[in-house]
């Protein structure tokens, strides 16, 4: 009977672990995979409709040269030089154009930001994120995009702001000051722009922080608020992000949960070395650069990563993802759309450029920086309703600023043979 008993535990046992695991593979299906770069591996080609995304996926040698050969042909005709300098010298027309007509709605927040890039965070915070169980009410956006603050994170956060500042402060852009120095700037009638009084309240945005970040090409706010989700809990902290479409920055300033406490939006054009960025160099923890480098013409890249890699402090992390080589957006172009090579432009006048793992290696290392990641993400995302298979390519990396100057600078700007 003991056996029996035995037999029969084990069995329900077995058949309990069988149920969690197929139901764990299920909710996996709904939410980004293990990292890095997914989990998700088609074994079966018959069950390629089972889900949206693939991830690892190993291009044939047959699939390599198709690609290579639809990029050549959507090369041949060049956009002439005219439209080119057009392009070029009114790229935030295009873009202010572009989130005036989409506004907020046509990309979608990007929620994976702390699975991939965990360094968003301070390392204390890293460790407690890991472990933290948050229930969806407790992360869900509400449907007019802003978040619910009953859930408790923007209360902490505001416990931290009257503990600090006391419950009479205010906060614009990052500046913080009481009721009195409100009162002497208001009253002052030499200092009707507060900017210029504040400067003698505090030095810059976010003086105050410890750990701080910049998010260029800040858009409509696709990561800021996910960010600043965390950062509200996260005392010590402060979020810089900027974009030169100053529609995309009015979108972020005027979402309901744009906080100048912890955040400071504004308008700068990264292409620009003249032009001052609103706080001092090397203070940076981190710099996030999503899907921003390529929109900028090939000619200006090294001297944005060499200006934005003068803003991170030693140690600090810049945090790279972009389009890569053959990926379907640049196969998809129609003859006439292409600026230069692998440099197109969309029907919209906004421009995209599609990278190799060895170019983003020799931009950032030539800027200073030292590789802690640099892959090649490959997947395949289908269309389950059309039955359409697609080839995504994208170039995920991290790149780290020395803590100590290297010992022989040469090391630094070698550069590796582009692919």
């Amino acid at each position: 009977m003991r056996s029996l008993n035995t037999t029969n535990f084990i069995t329900r046992l077995s058949a309990l672990c069988l149920r969690k695991n197929k139901m764990q593979c299920r909710h996996q299906s709904n939410r980004r995979p293990t990292v890095p770069l997914g989990s998700r591996i088609l074994t079966d080609p018959s069950k390629v409709f089972e889900h949206n995304m693939w991830d690892h996926m190993q291009w044939s040698q047959e699939e390599e040269e198709n690609a290579k050969k639809k990029a050549a042909e959507n090369s041949l005709v060049k956009v002439q030089s005219d439209d080119q300098d057009k392009y070029e010298r009114e790229a935030s027309k295009y873009w202010n154009e572009f989130y005036k007509t989409h506004k907020n709605n046509f990309f979608k927040d990007r929620n994976w930001l702390f699975l991939e890039f965990p360094e968003i965070l301070p390392e204390k915070r890293r460790q407690e994120f890991k472990t933290e169980k948050i229930s969806l009410e407790h992360t869900k956006i509400n449907n007019d995009n802003s978040f619910s603050l009953k859930n408790g994170m923007f209360e902490e956060g505001e416990k931290y702001w009257e503990k600090n500042y006391g419950s009479g402060s205010i906060a614009v852009q990052g500046y913080v000051y009481n009721k009195n120095e409100v009162k002497a700037l208001t009253n002052n009638p030499q200092g009707k722009n507060c900017g210029e009084e504040l400067g003698k309240v505090e030095s810059f945005p976010g003086c105050d922080a410890t750990y701080r970040i910049l998010e260029v090409g800040c858009g409509a706010g696709n990561s800021v608020f996910p960010i600043l989700k965390v950062l509200c809990n996260t005392p010590g902290t402060f979020l810089y992000c900027c974009d030169f479409a100053s529609g995309a920055v009015e979108l972020v300033k005027s979402h309901s949960s744009y906080n100048s406490a912890w955040c400071s939006a504004f308008v700068h054009d990264v292409c620009d070395d003249a032009l001052p960025y609103p706080f001092p160099d090397e203070i940076l923890d981190v710099i996030l650069l999503v899907f921003v480098l390529s929109t900028i013409h090939p000619d200006r890249m090294q001297g944005v990563v060499n200006r934005l890699a003068k803003l991170l402090k030693p140690g600090g992390m810049l945090l790279f993802r972009d389009y890569g080589r053959y990926d379907t957006a640049q196969l998809r172009f129609k003859e006439g759309h292409c600026l230069s090579e692998n440099f197109y432009v969309r029907g919209d006048g906004t421009r995209v450029y599609f990278f190799t793992k060895d170019e983003v290696w020799n931009m950032f290392t030539v800027a200073g920086l030292t590789e802690v990641q640099n892959l090649v993400d490959c997947r395949l995302q289908v269309n389950r309703k059309k039955k359409v298979k697609m080839q995504r390519v994208w170039i995920q990396s991290k790149f780290q600023k020395p803590l100590l100057s290297l010992h022989n600078p040469e090391e630094s700007t070698k550069r590796r043979p582009c692919k």
